[in-house]
């Protein structure tokens, strides 16, 4: 214990601890690095040479790659649906701003869809892409397509769409396939008002085209059985007259039948065509009314004057003009619906298709070699030093000998496990 001026009481420090602190700092010592880099110059040198040499050869064995780009122009309806939404959401819009929004670019659906299963498995099938790329089933074909494909939804809300293929014809196609793919998976999810509108009325003018068919041949059989009877021109006007408002009655009801689908009782235009409705019925109890009084107790002809085969023919020559004119009536319902699908669909403009490109995108050779050269000069460098502090390790015999045990060790146990090899 050693004490200084003021007596205080002062912790001696061993001197060979003191020593090795003096010579070994903390830290890398900079020059113990380019000492054992100047050691190993030649063999660090020789393997980076090696692997540039064998970096170029194997770019150049590389076959180039074609990169085939199309741009397309997503809905731009769907952006004013959100903000119309949010709008009405009111104070929770700000939920969503705040939080960065869940959707910051509209495009960003699509990507999703032009990255889906569906458009792959169809550009698979329609290009044959498993025997293309040689693919034992359909999902190495999905991977192999997905790591040829980008997509990228730009900031001007254009999407870009880029295919590499060693084909310069083979990228421009995949690229093409993606935009028609995608044209029409949209178009089978796009389900408006208008979609089911015009699904109904489909289904309607279907039901209506078989009625008119069998009407029609109702007729043509009362003819065969009875002749061809004339009416007079008053007697075809009231039956026209009848036919006509039955049909609008019809096509009414299915027009309210094809809103109720999506709206309720209370919409103004149930109201509306549910007061039509009222108008055509007392239109037609008139008409009937009439009749009875024209025909003297037949809504059809006149007892008296025609026999009873006339009045037959007249009920079929009825239906028929009945169901003629709901099916102009639903026709016309048809077309309108249409004509609505088609402007209520969202609709993929195409900015730039695909052309085969001219020029290579890839392999980037120089790239390739300096990647190789740089990978060698790091495995060669990190394996001085290791051959360095191995060497400095075995220059202690202290741990000269514990390395020697070690492999005796590591020995007896490969003769054991060969033993108990043989054995079993």
């Amino acid at each position: 214990m050693k004490y200084d001026i003021a007596g205080m009481a002062k912790i001696q420090i061993p001197e060979t601890w003191q020593e090795t602190h003096d010579e070994e700092p903390g830290g890398i010592d900079v020059l113990d690095v380019l000492l054992i880099l100047t050691q190993n110059v030649r063999f660090i040198a020789v393997f980076t040479f090696v692997a540039l040499v064998a970096g170029a050869i194997y770019a150049f064995l590389l076959p180039p790659t074609f990169t085939a780009l199309a741009t397309i122009l997503p809905p731009q309806q769907q952006q004013s649906s959100l903000t119309s939404l949010m709008g009405q959401l009111g104070p929770l819009a700000g939920l969503n701003s705040g939080g960065g929004g869940l959707l910051k670019n509209p495009a960003d659906m699509y990507v999703g869809f032009l990255e889906s299963r569906t458009i792959a498995d169809d550009l698979i099938k329609r290009f044959q892409l498993e025997r293309v790329y040689k693919s034992k089933n359909i999902e190495i074909a999905r991977r192999l397509l997905k790591g040829q494909s980008e997509f990228e939804a730009a900031k001007d809300g254009l999407i870009h769409i880029s295919v590499k293929d060693r084909d310069p014809n083979q990228a421009s196609k995949l690229a093409n396939g993606y935009v028609d793919a995608l044209y029409q998976l949209n178009s089978s999810l796009a389900i408006t008002e208008a979609a089911q509108r015009r699904v109904f009325f489909d289904e309607q003018l279907t039901a209506e085209r078989n009625a008119l068919a069998s009407a029609e041949n109702d007729l043509k059989k009362t003819e065969q059985e009875t002749g061809v009877i004339q009416l007079t021109g008053q007697d075809e006007a009231i039956i026209r007259n009848i036919a006509d408002v039955r049909a609008q009655i019809a096509s009414r009801q299915v027009q309210m039948q094809s809103i109720r689908t999506f709206e309720t009782d209370q919409n103004p235009d149930v109201t509306r065509i549910q007061e039509e409705i009222d108008t055509l019925l007392r239109q037609l109890a008139s008409l009937e009314s009439a009749q009875q009084k024209t025909f003297s107790g037949s809504t059809q002809m006149p007892a008296g004057q025609v026999p009873g085969i006339s009045l037959e023919y007249a009920r079929k020559v009825r239906e028929v003009r009945y169901h003629e004119t709901l099916f102009d009536l639903l026709s016309k319902q048809y077309e309108a619906a249409k004509i609505d699908e088609a402007k209520s669909a969202p609709i993929i403009q195409v900015v730039d298709r695909a052309v085969p490109p001219v020029m290579k995108s890839g392999p980037h050779r120089l790239l390739i070699c300096i990647g190789f050269g740089l990978v060698a000069f790091i495995l060669s460098s990190l394996w001085s030093f290791v051959r360095h502090s191995f060497q400095r390790i075995q220059s202690v015999p202290e741990n000269a000998s514990k390395l020697r045990e070690m492999r005796s060790a590591l020995h007896l146990l490969a003769k054991d496990r060969i033993r108990g090899g043989q054995a079993s």
